[in-house]
């Protein structure tokens, strides 16, 4: 995808790359348009389809601007391709922030093994149908649900093909 021929001078790129196993960074660009981001991805996602040099753009207007919707619908077919069922990518945040966003896709049937919460966390169901299983307890997402994670110990399952905002806060 080229550059937002729109965009005026604070045009926001995203360039493809390889971040840190659990996530990487985005900084704030309002000071710095134009600038290139590393956006980081997790462990055992499907490798970047667009390629080096092919960079992910949007406009500014004092904040980060991205596309969910489009960066579900990428992620959703790397997940459907990936031999492990799932693609995910850090938007916001990592390790050395407080607050991290990490959009997950699943293909349908697979899940996210049972694990702990590293902190405050939800989340936003963008496309699909999910089951958040806790114990004895389990709670259904659809589109544009938001689900508050537990502390305790949980899985994640994609009832369908399906795509989420996960947002940690760590404590």
């Amino acid at each position: 995808m080229g550059p937002n021929r729109d965009a005026g001078p604070e045009q926001l790129v995203v360039e493809p790359g390889i971040g840190s196993e659990v996530g990487g960074s985005v900084r704030n660009l309002v000071a710095e348009p134009a600038a290139s981001v590393v956006a980081g991805r997790r462990g055992r996602s499907a490798p970047d389809r667009r390629g080096v040099g092919q960079p992910r753009t949007a406009t500014l207007s004092g904040v980060n601007k991205l596309s969910l919707d489009a960066l579900a619908r990428e992620l959703l077919g790397q997940a459907r391709s990936s031999d492990a069922g799932r693609s995910s990518e850090t938007v916001y945040g990592g390790h050395e922030h407080v607050l991290r966003q990490t959009v997950i896709a699943l293909a349908a049937g697979r899940e996210l093994s049972e694990h702990g919460n590293p902190g405050e966390s939800t989340l936003l169901v963008l496309r699909g149908r999910v089951h958040l299983v806790a114990g004895e307890v389990t709670w259904e997402g659809r589109d544009g649900d938001l689900l508050a994670v537990p502390d305790s110990r949980h899985s994640l399952h994609a009832v369908e093909d399906s795509a989420v905002l996960l947002t940690v806060a760590k404590t």
